[in-house]
């Protein structure tokens, strides 16, 4: 440490001791010293008279000299800076969004207490007279009132009907059409979501060796393509009919141009086929027509597969599990074992088995069905028959006459017959002759005979949901709705299916989407028309006027 400037180097008590001392240069202790310090020791060692020779001694005054710290210096370099900082928070902001709520408020009328009058208030003998003079007036336009039916049919409806039917879906498969072939029928299945159609021929010609083909597409798909089918089944014969499972909504079946009779599980990719009945002498020798599945047996839950065809017989078949349809029941339809209770033309193909060429059972009666035949007169038939047919046609079943009752012939070959799900007596025929005959059980004669094309007649179809509308399908192109309702001589509406006049050959009301009717026609093109509410909503008497046109008619 440096001494204070104050005080002096030496003090002269110590000068005679100093002096006898020899005066040493002082050593470098530090490598840097200040200025003044190395000034001090170059004067010091020149007031000296030589070398060994000791110089006097006087006092001074020097400087303050400064020695710098060099602990100082090597603390200051190990010095170090730190920091302290905690670990960061994570925070998240969180939402809450309250459900949707409705505020209702239901006002009631404020209560008024009942104040009675006291009988000094009543004005009775006044009252009385008023009443007795208008009882007999308000008891006579009561009792009108009661016998009144001038809102009877009326029924109040808020929503706006839709007034228009309108095309949803063209569906068609190219391969079909290249070879030229027809759709021949058409049916929904279970769900309502599915619709089928077969591929055919129906024109002149023999097209029992013709590949075709039997397309499903379903509706409710988004990826709906209406010239790629869900689904195709090739079929080395035309089909000339098709019919969806009453429960199962991928199983179909039909009838070939062959005779043979055919099951497809459309759900399967590889190998569709189910069940066929095969070349025996069960299987039919003329083209099937019309295929229906039935309820099987009492406590059993299988169905059971109703076949027709022109060679006259009419079979009922069963599925094993060997892919083959067995024969159950069959019946024939004999010339000879027609009831005679009207004139019937003679056959032309001079044999004596009646072609069938279509079918429709009863809503009412499961055994009870009739049938359209090639000489243009509808049969009533039944399963319950008991009488053996007259045919000597090898079966492996006994065969049974189904007849009950012949109805009167139309013009010509009948190609369709639909019984009507609302009245267990009524059922309507369509054939060549280009009418359509509103036909009873219990009467020969038809009801009602309507001229609606100068061409064919090839379907027609009650509707599932209103009893007085039907539809029926035309060779001139059009799909015609009848609502009997309005107009028992003309149609409600005639859609052109077809622009250059090609016949429509079958046609299907949806039961479970009851707006949808599919028509299938010669291009080879499904139509599925949406219908407009007025005919999908039935009136309050639709019923009863069924009852009151059948009774009218009939007298």
């Amino acid at each position: 440490m440096a001494p204070p400037a104050s005080t002096p180097i030496l003090r002269s008590q110590s000068r005679e001791r100093l002096s006898k001392t020899t005066c040493v240069r002082p050593r470098r202790l530090y490598p840097a010293v200040s200025a003044g310090t190395e000034a001090l020791a170059t004067r010091g060692a020149a007031s000296g008279e030589g070398p060994g020779r000791p110089g006097p001694l006087q006092d001074e005054t020097l400087g303050v000299v400064s020695v710098p710290s060099q602990w100082r210096g090597i603390q200051g370099t190990r010095g170090e800076t730190k920091s302290c900082q905690t670990a960061s928070i994570a925070t998240a902001e969180v939402s809450v969004q309250a459900r949707k709520h409705a505020d209702a408020e239901v006002q009631t009328d404020p209560l008024v207490p009942v104040r009675v009058l006291s009988p000094s208030q009543q004005d009775s003998p006044r009252l009385a007279a008023f009443l007795q003079r208008v009882e007999d007036l308000v008891i006579r336009e009561l009792n009108k009132n009661r016998h009144s039916h001038a809102f009877d049919g009326f029924e109040v409806n808020w929503t706006e009907q839709q007034q228009t039917v309108s095309c949803l879906h063209t569906l068609y498969y190219p391969p079909a059409q290249g070879q030229g072939l027809h759709v021949t029928s058409i049916s929904w299945n279970t769900t309502g979501s599915v619709v089928a159609c077969a591929y055919g021929r129906l024109d002149d010609g023999d097209w029992s060796m013709l590949k075709s083909f039997v397309c499903t597409w379903n509706l409710d798909r988004r990826s709906l393509s209406p010239q790629q089918p869900a689904a195709v089944v090739e079929v080395p014969s035309a089909v000339m009919c098709l019919a969806f499972h009453p429960s199962q909504p991928a199983i179909i079946a039909g009838g070939l141009y062959s005779g043979e009779v055919l099951v497809w599980d459309v759900s399967r990719q590889e190998d569709s086929l189910l069940w066929r009945t095969g070349l025996t002498d069960d299987t039919h020798t003329d083209p099937v027509y019309q295929v229906v599945w039935l309820p099987g047996p009492r406590f059993s839950h299988l169905f059971q597969l109703l076949s027709v065809a022109t060679d006259g017989k009419v079979l009922l078949w069963q599925g094993l599990g060997t892919g083959l349809l067995q024969l159950t029941e069959g019946f024939a339809l004999a010339v000879q074992q027609l009831p005679r209770n009207t004139k019937l033309k003679k056959s032309t193909r001079g044999e004596m088995e009646v072609g069938v060429t279509a079918v429709d059972f009863s809503s009412f009666d499961p055994s009870l069905f009739v049938v359209g035949t090639e000489g243009g007169f509808p049969l009533k038939c039944s399963l319950a028959a008991e009488e053996a047919a007259l045919m000597r046609m090898p079966s492996s079943v006994p065969l049974r006459a189904p007849a009950q009752f012949t109805f009167s012939p139309q013009g010509g070959p009948i190609y369709s017959v639909s019984c009507s799900p609302f009245h267990r007596n009524l059922f309507l025929s369509a054939g060549t002759d280009g009418h359509v005959h509103l036909c009873s059980m219990l009467q020969a004669q038809p009801l009602m005979s309507l001229l609606l094309s100068h061409k064919y007649l090839f379907a027609v179809r009650w509707s599932p949901v209103r009893p007085l509308v039907f539809a029926a399908a035309s060779g001139e192109g059009d799909v015609l709705l009848f609502d009997l309702q309005k107009s028992s001589q003309k149609p409600t509406i005639s859609i052109k299916q077809t622009q250059d006049e090609s016949p429509v050959y079958c046609l299907e009301f949806n039961s479970q989407q009851t707006q949808l009717l599919a028509a299938g026609d010669a291009r080879g093109n499904v139509k599925i028309w949406q219908l407009s509410t007025e005919f999908t909503e039935q009136g309050p008497r639709e019923v009863e006027d069924l009852d009151q046109l059948v009774t009218e008619a009939a007298t």
